[in-house]
């Protein structure tokens, strides 16, 4: 069974982790600290199973109520939890992969001490188009101004990925509020996500100075 298929099968009944300093993309990785009970709960639950939980935004307004079950953001991002260690006091290590966009439904009901929702899938659809390569040359150029640590694990992904996917590594990389990733995730029209990253590259550009080398020049 692919992951995408996990998704599939879990979204009648998908895990969700309301994490509001966070946001995760499909086609990337995001280390978590589970420490709260309920949430314990809800990864021992998900290991125990298919491994499939979601992160999700709580709406404006959440600080007063993040004790009980305060309205979330319909978009969220469902994953597959592919490394896990259990730490003292129960608490959890796990690596998150993103797989796929989902759109909350209706929440449901039950003696949880997590949230669980119906949920829609919401794939990318093949995308083809002159923005996926204006993106790359905007993350080639990026590249010039940044620590060559970072554009080293950027540039091979950047260059293996397409369409929606292309867009959503990047955005993963560069764009650190979680305001502005979840407008990100909440758009589904793949050539506007490239646009609207190419633009975030374009301002990050702007800020930085070209990287010069260090040492002697010949």
């Amino acid at each position: 069974m692919t992951a995408q298929e996990r998704v599939e099968r879990a979204a009648s009944a998908l895990k969700v982790f309301p994490l509001p300093s966070a946001v995760l993309f499909p086609h990337t990785v995001i280390p978590l600290h589970i420490f709260e009970p309920r949430y314990r709960a809800l990864v021992k639950d998900a290991l125990a199973g298919d491994r499939v939980m979601a992160l999700a935004q709580l709406e404006p307004g959440w600080e007063g109520e993040y004790g009980g079950r305060p309205p979330m953001q319909p978009m969220m991002c469902a994953g597959i939890i592919i490394w896990d260690e259990q730490v003292e006091e129960g608490r959890y290590n796990i690596l998150l992969q993103g797989v796929s966009r989902v759109r909350l439904a209706s929440e449901l009901t039950g003696d949880k001490l997590y949230r669980e929702v119906a949920a829609q899938v919401l794939p990318d659809l093949p995308y083809q188009g002159p923005e996926e390569e204006q993106l790359r040359q905007a993350v080639f150029e990026l590249a010039g101004r940044v620590p060559p640590s970072f554009a080293e694990n950027l540039l091979p992904v950047a260059a293996r990925a397409m369409g929606g996917t292309l867009a959503d590594v990047v955005a993963s990389a560069i764009i650190p509020e979680a305001e502005r990733r979840q407008e990100l995730l909440a758009e589904l029209d793949v050539k506007r996500r490239l646009e609207a990253v190419m633009e975030d590259i374009g301002e990050l550009i702007g800020r930085l100075q070209p990287v010069r080398p260090s040492g002697p020049l010949n």
